[in-house]
């Protein structure tokens, strides 16, 4: 049996376009999946179109809009790593076990450290602006 001929290695392989494209489906299916079943983030959700609404009230400068953007993203990637590893937790242990709780515990303390940064840069940002009505 012939073997197939090398693929030229400037070209990317057949199907990784769609194989790209395909995986922001899936990636954007988790944020919804994770949206419909967890309320801490669609609390964040709310927090964030509130934080988004007084940056452009307050025309917050393009420094500011970065630590914002950044803080943003980085309570929503502590929430839905949070939420993948309380559901395979939940699928390796579904009773009670020391490490089970013990992982859940630090994925959570993850999202309150990152919830209290973003709450420290929010301050920063807006406390001052708020302060002057």
């Amino acid at each position: 049996m012939a073997e197939p001929p090398v693929p030229n290695r400037l070209r990317p392989p057949e199907g990784l376009w769609r194989r790209r494209v395909a995986s922001f489906g899936h990636a954007f299916r988790g944020v919804w999946a994770a949206l419909r079943s967890e309320v801490h983030l669609r609390f964040h959700a709310f927090a964030t179109v509130v934080v988004i609404g007084l940056g452009f009230y307050y025309g917050i400068s393009r420094l500011e809009w970065a630590l914002v953007a950044i803080s943003v993203a980085c309570v929503w990637s502590a929430e839905l790593m949070n939420t993948a590893i309380e559901a395979l937790t939940d699928l390796a242990s579904p009773d009670y076990h020391v490490l089970a709780g013990k992982a859940k515990d630090v994925a959570a303390a993850a999202v309150l450290l990152a919830a209290l940064g973003a709450l420290v840069v929010g301050g920063l940002v807006f406390v001052p602006r708020l302060l002057v009505l």
